[in-house]
């Protein structure tokens, strides 16, 4: 049987790559899955997602095997398999889905009702999402493959644009979800909050749209300088002025038609104070009434490292009468990403959009997977690609 090693949360601030068990054809629960698969990672990356587990943000057990955004090879399929083959190469959303419940006939995905006993909703290598073993490694197993997966019509083709093609699994679909949810559409004026790989990959899901301007806010330069690279205006928070004013010296006017959150629970005021709603509260104040906020951007249930009790149990001090008032909708949760991503793919295939421009992908190794962990947790301006097997190296 083949070896495997994976990146491994070894405990806050802690990831190392370890050998894990090779996969087999069997679900957290214990139950034989022949509708499974087993992939060869080609390409796997770290998100912002699971930098919150990795700081101690969650209560993600120690020994969990990282990695939900996962493209590869298949080198196993199970006897139930009929419409993906050994050879293929797939996309692999990092929602856990069954294809067989109410929410999943409905393409809410990221919220199946079969896959994890604890709540809706499973994805791989996260807390809380079911037990299933993330894909930060060199092989993993992927459940109800004929529903999940998304082949690559052309091997080769799907090689040469492979950067690009990695971001289908989270980020640029959680990013066009975002934009969809927040109403982007031709001549829009949009603000992305949040310069990071989702904020960024947001930003260029709201130019694909159609949006006439895409204004994307953060405290970090060199993500701002990111955003600039792709023709987005962009507003340094750190600076004086409100978010308002900002905006009126971009627009003309003090507000945007809509709004996407891409940062999250872990927001920060202006001087590095952590405050868990400013972002929706500030959303809030600018989005146009009667606009829509999208939020991508991670809210939890439990954050053992919270600076106020409420927030520990997710409870945020939220101006929710404000949004109330002006009639805003809000969009929340995990983006179901079989809803986007074959378009998506399309578009990257026919040169659509340039994503893996727009986040600015470096690929590692996966023994340099600890290095990108810390070098992204100090604000990279990068989105960091793992090549466990080395495959990149070879196709260059």
């Amino acid at each position: 049987m083949a070896n495997n090693r994976g990146v491994v949360y070894l405990g806050p601030g802690k990831v190392e790559v370890r050998s894990i068990d090779y996969p087999k054809l069997i679900d957290p629960r214990g139950r034989k899955a022949p509708h499974a698969v087993i992939i060869k990672v080609v390409v796997t990356n770290i998100c912002g997602s699971d930098q919150h587990m990795v700081r101690g943000r969650t209560t993600a057990p120690v020994g969990l095997v990282l990695g939900h955004e996962i493209t590869g090879e298949v080198v196993e399929a199970g006897s139930d398999v009929q419409m993906i083959n050994v050879g293929d190469l797939v996309s692999t959303p990092f929602n856990v889905a069954c294809g067989r419940c109410r929410n999943c006939r409905e393409r809410a995905t990221g919220v199946c009702l079969t896959v994890n006993p604890g709540r809706a909703g499973g994805a791989y290598g996260y807390v809380d999402m079911g037990g299933w073993i993330g894909g930060q490694a060199e092989y993993v197993m992927v459940p109800y493959a004929d529903f999940n997966l998304l082949k690559f019509p052309d091997k080769a083709q799907a090689m040469e644009k492979i950067e690009d093609l990695t971001c289908l699994t989270d980020i640029l679909p959680t990013g066009y979800h975002g934009c969809v949810s927040a109403g982007v559409t031709t001549g829009s004026t949009v603000l992305i909050s949040g310069a990071g790989p989702v904020g960024l990959a947001a930003a260029a899901a709201a130019q694909l749209l159609g949006a006439a301007v895409v204004i994307v806010a953060d405290f970090n330069m060199q993500r701002l300088a990111q955003a600039e690279s792709f023709g987005c205006e962009t507003i340094d928070l750190s600076g004086g002025g409100t978010l308002g004013e900002h905006l009126e010296k971009i627009l003309g006017v003090p507000e945007v038609d809509c709004a996407v959150d891409c940062v999250g629970f872990e927001a920060r005021e202006r001087g590095g104070t952590e405050q868990p709603a400013v972002v929706l509260n500030q959303l809030m104040s600018v989005t146009r009434a009667p606009g829509a906020i999208g939020i991508p951007g991670l809210y939890v249930t439990e954050d053992p490292g919270a600076k106020d009790e409420a927030a520990r149990t997710g409870n945020l001090s939220m101006r929710f009468g404000l949004g109330w008032a002006k009639s805003h909708s809000f969009a929340t949760g995990q983006t179901p990403v079989l809803k986007y991503n074959r378009g998506l793919m399309m578009a990257i295939l026919h040169d659509r959009i340039q994503i893996a421009k727009a986040v600015n992908t470096k690929v590692i190794s996966l023994d340099d997977a600890p290095a990108g962990y810390a070098d992204f947790d100090k604000g990279a301006a990068t989105k960091f690609v793992i090549d466990p097997h080395g495959s990149l190296k070879k196709r260059t």
